[in-house]
């Protein structure tokens, strides 16, 4: 039987992208020295978030307007183009040291895949990869996306994570983009699909319980 390993949660709130990524940066120091695998779960203030991938066409708004309307602009080194991150997300970055037994990359992004398909399922709603190349690491409904991942790892530790859409608020946010360099595709929203709202912290409770179970962790609040 595996091993179950412990998992240490800090739920953030809502909180600035620059925020979040000073917290993961000194969870990953602290995994990378051995310390208890760390899960942020957060909302951002709304940013369009570069990835190693990504060129700056793929931001449709001139900088002028994304000041206008309060959303920051920041590079990353996580996997992907271009995607916006903003309340009415459910956003998660697991510091995990994939050593010795997960060192997979692509069973790491297909497992966080499938923790929020799973999530989606207990609402009854059908997500699932793309068979299509141009759309990977990420969970779709129909020909809308619903849930953004990009990863990034060194020395098999791991670091950002994925988007949930819950609520509509979101989705005009993607306008202003290329969203992950998609051009024929939508996103869309548990809210929006099911035509109710939804307490995001009941998604983010449901979502933890499948992170569990996929990856054998033990949850262990903050």
């Amino acid at each position: 039987m595996a091993r179950t390993h412990r998992l240490r949660v800090e739920r953030l709130g809502r909180v600035s992208h620059d925020a979040a990524m000073a917290v993961q940066a000194e969870a990953a120091r602290r995994v990378l020295d051995g310390g208890e695998d760390t899960l942020l779960l957060l909302e951002h203030e709304p940013v369009f978030t570069l990835g190693r991938n990504a060129s700056a066409a793929d931001v449709l708004l001139p900088p002028d307007r994304c000041r206008e309307l309060g959303i920051e602009l920041r590079e990353t080194d996580r996997g992907g183009k271009v995607t916006y991150h903003g309340p009415g997300q459910l956003v998660g970055y697991p510091v995990l040291n994939l050593s010795p037994d997960r060192r997979d990359v692509k069973r790491y992004v297909t497992d966080l895949e499938e923790t929020v398909i799973r999530t989606l399922a207990d609402w009854g709603i059908r997500g699932a990869r793309s068979t299509r190349p141009e759309r990977v690491t990420s969970v779709w409904v129909g020909d809308d996306k619903i849930a953004a991942i990009g990863v990034h790892l060194s020395r098999w530790v791991t670091t950002h994570g994925f988007a949930l859409n819950v609520t509509d608020e979101p989705l005009p946010f993607f306008g202003g983009i290329v969203p992950c360099g998609i051009v024929d595709g939508g996103v869309t929203s548990m809210e929006r699909l099911l035509s109710r709202r939804l307490d995001l912290a009941d998604v983010a409770g449901a979502w933890l319980r499948h992170f569990g179970e996929v990856f054998g962790r033990e949850i262990i609040p903050s």
